[in-house]
């Protein structure tokens, strides 16, 4: 199934957490943090401000950081995304 946002919502893949910190410690499933970092999916049309749309600033491909308690968890086909508005998205990364 493919997913197709409307207005100003954007669809991402978030990125899977750490098994291990950085000093080889594995973590267990309820001692991982939510990763904040995912890559957009699909994106919505944009945004109508005073009758105007506004295109959105991310495009499909693009790695992000997002707010940390924003969206709505989906599962499609087996696979977890996370449904937020653009102005969720805090920075895109290069």
């Amino acid at each position: 199934m493919q997913l197709k946002p409307l207005g100003d919502r954007v669809v991402l893949k978030v990125k899977e957490s750490e098994e291990k910190t950085k000093g080889g410690i594995i973590l267990t499933d309820t001692s991982k943090e939510k990763p904040m970092q995912a890559t957009v999916v699909a994106v919505g049309t944009g945004e109508v401000v005073d009758g105007k749309k506004i295109p959105l600033d991310v495009k499909v491909g693009d790695n992000v950081i997002y707010s940390k308690y924003s969206g709505t968890e989906i599962t499609i086909d087996g696979e977890e995304l996370l449904i937020v508005r653009q102005n969720d998205i805090l920075a895109v990364c290069e």
